[in-house]
């Protein structure tokens, strides 16, 4: 273990001695303060502080993990190529000690520079509101849509497995389906359209969406229903007028005693325009329930609501703090270091600098957009899907997907990032695909042969 510890250290100097290193720092440390001040969003605080933590996020990472790349693969192979490997191998040091030793190493950089980072990100997007103008307004809004960690909930869904089944049977028969498309295709078109259908409310009409295991961390705080309106016809001033109400909607259904209080709103509101309705926490019943019901009012109402069924409609409540939701922002960027890590230190284990970097690049370019790529596949016809199934597929979906586990696409709009989330990152980038990645580099590296007795 000493020795592992050696190495590590030795490779941490020889980190802090490459000038790509004292650039990157240094160019983090010069532009995240400066990025603070010059981001403007759309003008206002919350759009200030979302410009910010995504940009800032998104440079420290790339830039992390770019040095990452360079350092792990450096490391080892400036060793070999400047012969310095035979005065440590020719010492009481295993072949698994110097590769555990290079990867320990470039961790612990990599956690002490992400620390660095990550402390100045948060630091600065804490106390910016500070030093601008910001209303009481702002911060209230700041507190409840920005400085939070919001649990999403969608309604139950409505189920139309057995109108698509005859949808499709009747499709089949009639022969309308085209030649080439896949059942799968042609059933997740027919579902969309049914969903729709039951997310659709007619004039004069009303509609009830069922929320369940709604689980508030403070009962005396707001939950939050964020909507869009989406209208078969466009109203001539493109506002819909809404009926809203929210709370245990079984009291009045069932003719229960009324033990919670039921919420009445109303409102008009732009199409296609997200808003969101604050609502009190305790109209949640006891069981977790809460129903949120709309009525197309015909008084005010000419046309047909739709509320789309990917983003149309949920519940938002605060689940946790900011601070503990930036702390796993950091572990999520700190999981794809270690990846990236074992990536290099297998790369140069049998590759030279300039290829092994060319390879690391291609991984980690390729995992940036691999959940894009797999989610893809399914909408290929039959042929073509067939072919990358059996070629591509598998190789792409041993990569991580780094763009599923972005942590800037839950801060910016204050969603919660689970501990089940940060479970299954840690699970799948570092106990099984990084840990394969090491075995595969002691393995090849036990066998490289370093140098030839020439006799």
């Amino acid at each position: 273990m000493h020795s592992i510890w050696a190495i590590a250290a030795n490779t941490i100097k020889q980190a802090l001695r490459m000038k790509v290193a004292v650039a990157f720092v240094v160019l983090l440390l010069v532009i995240l303060p400066i990025m603070g001040t010059a981001m403007t969003g759309d003008g206002t605080m919350k759009g200030r502080l979302q410009s910010f933590v995504s940009y800032s996020l998104s440079l420290t990472s790339f830039l992390l993990c770019l040095l990452t790349i360079i350092i792990s693969i450096y490391s080892l192979t400036d060793d070999i190529k400047h012969k310095q490997i035979y005065t440590v191998l020719t010492k009481p040091v295993r072949r698994f000690q110097l590769i555990l030793g290079k990867l320990l190493g470039v961790i612990l950089l990599n956690i002490a520079l992400l620390v660095l980072f990550s402390s100045i990100i948060y630091s600065i997007t804490i106390y910016m509101p500070k030093f601008f103008e910001t209303s009481e307004a702002e911060l209230v809004q700041l507190d409840n849509e920005f400085y939070t960690a919001r649990a999403s909930v969608l309604p139950a869904k409505f189920n139309v497995e057995q109108e698509v089944e005859r949808a499709y049977e009747k499709l089949k028969k009639e022969g309308g389906i085209p030649a080439g498309v896949s059942s799968k295709v042609v059933k997740s078109g027919l579902t969309e359209q049914k969903r729709i259908a039951k997310r659709s409310v007619a004039v004069g009409h009303k509609i009830l969406f069922d929320f369940y295991d709604v689980k508030p961390l403070d009962p005396d705080k707001k939950l939050f229903v964020r909507f869009k309106y989406d209208v078969s016809v466009n109203p001539p001033d493109l506002q819909i007028f809404g009926t809203w109400l929210a709370g245990d909607y079984r009291q009045i259904r069932y003719g229960d005693e009324i033990k919670t209080e039921i919420y009445p709103f109303e409102r008009k509101d732009l199409i296609r325009t997200f808003y969101e309705i604050e609502v009190p926490a305790d109209a949640v019943a006891e069981d977790g329930y809460l129903a949120v019901g709309f009525y197309n009012d015909p008084r005010f109402n000419d046309t047909v609501v739709i509320f789309p069924p990917k983003d149309g409609l949920e519940l938002l409540y605060k689940a946790d703090s900011f601070a503990a939701n930036y702390l796993r922002a950091v572990l999520l960027i700190l999981f794809r270091l270690i990846f990236l890590a074992c990536l290099g230190i297998l790369s140069s284990s049998f590759l030279s600098f300039p290829v092994a970097i060319l390879l690391c690049l291609m991984v980690f370019l390729t995992g940036t957009v691999s959940g894009f790529v797999i989610d893809s596949f399914d909408f290929m016809n039959e042929n073509l899907r067939g072919v990358y199934t059996y070629t591509l597929g598998y190789a792409i979906r041993l990569l991580p997907q780094f763009d599923k586990f972005s942590p800037a696409k839950f801060l910016v709009p204050g969603r919660l990032i689970s501990w089940f989330l940060v479970a299954n990152a840690a699970i799948l980038m570092v106990c099984l695909k990084s840990f394969l990645l090491l075995i595969a580099a002691l393995f090849v590296f036990s066998y490289r042969e370093i140098a030839k007795i020439v006799v």
